[in-house]
């Protein structure tokens, strides 16, 4: 069975040197890098199967790096490591696409269940739908390119808007469960995802109002329904 393949982006070289032999004892395969510049090469090259990235980086920060690596593969897992606290860093992190975050100082033991739980939701979530788009309603959703169309005009979607939407019209016209949806796309169904999910409904709902055949009815307890 091949080995799991992580790219770990670190400058803390004494912590990224304890954080790299811990995960290739157990099994994984880590490719490490300090410089921020120099990930994007290396992440072409090795096609790692999930991304552990420290936010604060010499050239080039982690947020930079995560919308690079975004532009190139919208599934593959992005885990950040911060020492920040900050609710609206966390935000950001979430926004970019990243799929869980650890804040420093951590244990190994913690960040191998993150890890394996990101690798583990991505296999639940949706990777594809129908060529490179669908319609939906008087809309064409760009899945690939994470573009809502409306009559020619282009609105660009957030990682997350458009791994929303993907979920939901997968399932359409069925009652999706609030907790499948939180966990597979944020990896935990905590109250601070909880308000997160809130968010981004009510933004998807702004986005699709000009046709009214379109709708996310919200089954209370339960979770939405998308109907077509």
């Amino acid at each position: 069975m091949p080995k799991i393949k992580i790219l770990y982006v670190e400058d803390e070289l004494f912590l990224g040197k304890i954080v790299k032999e811990s995960l290739e004892s157990r099994g994984f395969e880590v490719f490490m890098e300090t410089d921020g510049a120099k990930v994007l090469p290396v992440f072409t090259k090795q096609c790692p199967d999930v991304c552990v990235l420290d936010i604060m980086l010499p050239n080039k920060d982690g947020f930079e790096i995560a919308e690079e690596i975004r532009d190139l593969d919208k599934d593959v897992p992005i885990l950040f490591v911060t020492a920040k606290s900050r609710t609206e860093d966390v935000v950001k992190g979430f926004t970019l696409g990243g799929n869980d975050y650890i804040r420093k100082p951590f244990s190994m033991e913690e960040m191998i269940v993150r890890i394996q739980n990101t690798l583990r939701n991505k296999e639940g979530i949706p990777s594809s739908l129908p060529g490179e788009s669908v319609d939906i309603g008087r809309y064409c959703f760009f899945w690939r390119r994470q573009v809502l169309e409306l009559d020619g005009v282009e609105r660009k979607l957030s990682f997350r808007e458009n791994e929303l939407l993907k979920f939901l019209y997968a399932g359409k016209d069925k009652v999706i469960d609030r907790k499948d949806i939180l966990q597979l796309l944020w990896g935990n169904d905590s109250f601070f995802n909880s308000r997160n999910l809130d968010v981004y409904v009510t933004k998807l709902r702004s986005y699709l109002k000009e046709d009214s055949r379109l709708e996310i009815i919200t089954i209370k307890g339960v979770g939405y329904r998308f109907v077509l």
